[in-house]
């Protein structure tokens, strides 16, 4: 298998570069300072095609298939726009990611005609509730509930840290919930049936409550939410009732190599403003990048780099051809391990560069007017976002066989 990029993803990459450096590279670090989420320019995402990538045509997308290497073109994207400002990188990534792809994947076809054609457009946006105030890592001990009665979902509970769920633009947010219990086959007891339901914007019930004010990601729609009696058709249950705890570990995987691919291209900031200000910054008479403590660090933020594009490529290039020629156990398995090593390792490295592009600046990195000090504030939480670095470890180490806990 050949993860080599195609001379088409490098155009694209090229398209979607110049898109960033016009649209969002003059006015992130005001919206960074204003925590304003700039819903005109994910109109203009919407009308580059970059929310529907993976999307069939039917519903307004490029319909790019697994042959056609669609979720590698996806990571592109979320790379170039993450390479300008996370908080729009992430936007698009969540958009996809969690909003659209669990409608594409488990959703009737009434499911998806209703929903996805503004969501590909760019013109509406999806959340996907998932953690709570109890159950981030540990997401089974999910604590919200969902009871059908007359042929309606009653759900109440709480979500955090959800992602496109309160903006002006939201217009239905997944949710999990316990609907019941049922038996393990394997130890006897029962267990939570977790499944996933939509609710949309505008249910009575159902509050987006005030936006975080968060480390990082200022530009970036992050709410808690709040279900109390939200009430919802009985049609609105997203895939199978009690799977929804499988659903989402699936849409993990994938978002998982996305955020690897938005590290990536916070890591290829830091190498880029590094770069530039070793250059013109002098001390001593010369540029410090003649210095070996500046540029033995410039040196570790290009290793980093290619490390970490290799690593997030070859998953995504796993993913497209699991798509395009069927997808064993066997493969499966091996793309859920790359998946995890790519995220540990592409996040871990981003905090790590953004460390030393702030050294590389020194007093001037603690500046806001510096954009190292934005990607330094927006790294940390990639490695806590779509599964913790403790996770991830802890993934990869039962992919070796280890029965770690």
């Amino acid at each position: 298998m050949s993860f080599e990029l195609s001379p088409e993803h490098e155009q694209f990459r090229r398209t979607v570069r110049d898109f960033a450096q016009k649209e969002i590279a003059p006015h992130a670090a005001q919206w960074d300072r204003e925590h304003h989420f700039p819903t005109d320019v994910v109109h203009k995402m919407g009308e580059l095609g970059l929310f529907g990538l993976t999307a069939p045509e039917e519903y307004g997308g490029a319909g790019l298939s697994g042959e056609d290497g669609g979720f590698t073109s996806l990571c592109l994207a979320i790379e170039e726009i993450g390479r300008v400002d996370q908080s729009m990188g992430i936007t698009l990534e969540a958009a996809v990611g969690l909003g659209i792809n669990p409608i594409l994947t488990y959703g009737t076809d009434e499911q998806k005609e209703t929903w996805l054609p503004d969501l590909v457009a760019g013109t509406k946006l999806a959340g996907f509730g998932l953690t709570e105030p109890g159950a981030g890592s540990d997401a089974g001990a999910t604590k919200t509930k969902a009871e059908l009665v007359d042929g309606e979902w009653v759900v109440n509970g709480a979500k955090q840290f959800i992602t496109n769920s309160g903006s002006d633009i939201t217009s239905v947010v997944t949710v999990t919930a316990r609907t019941g219990t049922s038996t393990s086959t394997t130890t006897g007891k029962d267990k939570a049936e977790i499944s996933t339901i939509m609710v949309p914007s505008g249910t009575p019930g159902f509050t987006a409550e005030k936006a975080y004010d968060k480390l990082g990601w200022h530009a970036s729609d992050t709410h808690p939410l709040s279900f109390d009696d939200a009430r919802v058709p009985e049609d609105h249950l997203l895939g199978e009732r009690g799977r929804g705890y499988a659903q989402f570990l699936a849409i993990l995987d994938d978002g998982r190599v996305a955020i690897s691919a938005l590290a990536v291209g916070c890591i290829q900031a830091c190498l880029d403003l590094s770069l530039q200000y070793a250059g013109e910054r002098t001390t001593f008479g010369v540029p410090i990048g003649r210095k070996q403590g500046v540029a033995f660090q410039i040196a570790d933020l290009e290793t980093m780099l290619h490390a970490s594009r290799l690593l997030t490529y070859r998953a995504a290039a796993m993913k497209d051809s699991m798509e395009a020629g069927g997808s064993g156990a066997a493969s499966m398995k091996a793309f859920k391990q790359a998946a995890a090593v790519a995220k540990l390792y592409t996040t871990e490295s981003a905090v790590t560069a953004t460390r030393i592009a702030t050294q590389v600046f020194g007093g001037y990195g603690f500046m806001e007017e510096y954009p190292v000090a934005r990607f330094y504030r927006d790294a940390k939480v990639l490695e806590i976002g779509e599964g913790t670095s403790e996770v991830q470890r802890m993934l990869i180490a039962r992919g070796l066989g280890l029965p770690v806990e």
